[in-house]
């Protein structure tokens, strides 16, 4: 009765890992194909950003990373500094609201360090006038980062979250998205922009092997029980 009791839950074992190996054999094949869409995106020409009839139901999870340009006027006197981590240090993103033809975008105009926080450092990057942006197309991150909520009313932001920007800033109605500008320089030399790290999380052919290998395991386990005689 016992050996047939470890029979049956090996027999599952083999059925179980190899359902799981196959799941992430499929979520392989899933993250391969996102990775060469976003790859494709991000080397294409630039396009002009969503059509604003467009923003309310826009998809900005199947637009992300498409490289977009677009044009207007700076809103320095609303721009919000989010908490950054890049490779040049600890800082801030620098998201200002442009005015374009569509309405308000903000844009992620860079990186700029503890130093050089407060406009009045960084007076040559204030832009005035009309001004063109590249960049790649980026959804929103509510919430704030990881274990620190955003606290606008404390201006201590953690996370680039659209709609919250929008809403501290009295930005009606502006774009659901928002645009990392690309390395373009700007007077003055900050913010620096193009700093925009695309970089996915695939483990999915280690858990696969883990999930086969485990339900070979199993098999052999259920074949040793098959082969083996009861005790006396």
């Amino acid at each position: 009765m016992k050996r047939a009791l470890l029979l049956v839950l090996a027999l599952l074992g083999v059925a179980g890992f190899t359902a799981l190996g196959i799941w992430q054999v499929e979520r392989l094949a899933w993250k391969l194909d996102l990775i060469a869409r976003v790859e494709a995106r991000i080397h294409a020409p630039p396009a002009p950003i969503p059509d604003r009839a467009q923003w309310a139901s826009l998809d900005t999870r199947t637009e992300e990373y498409r490289r977009v340009r677009t044009s207007g006027v700076f809103l320095h006197d609303r721009e919000t500094l989010v908490q950054a981590l890049t490779e040049r240090g600890a800082g801030f993103w620098v998201l200002t609201p442009l005015r374009t033809a569509q309405g308000i975008v903000l844009v992620n105009r860079g990186f700029v360090p503890p130093e050089r926080r407060i406009p009045a450092t960084r007076t040559g990057g204030q832009t005035e006038g009309s001004v063109a942006v590249t960049g790649l197309l980026r959804a929103t991150e509510p919430g704030g980062g990881f274990l620190r909520a955003n606290d606008p009313a404390g201006e201590r932001w953690y996370s680039r979250d659209v709609a919250a920007i929008a809403h501290a800033r009295s930005l009606e109605g502006a774009a659901p998205f928002f645009v990392d500008a690309d390395a373009s320089p700007n007077p003055g030399g900050y913010p620096v922009g193009g700093l925009t790290v695309v970089r996915f999380r695939n483990s999915h052919l280690v858990y696969a092997l883990t999930w086969f290998a485990l339900a070979a395991i199993s098999a052999a386990a259920a074949l040793l029980l098959l082969r083996s005689r009861e005790p006396r």
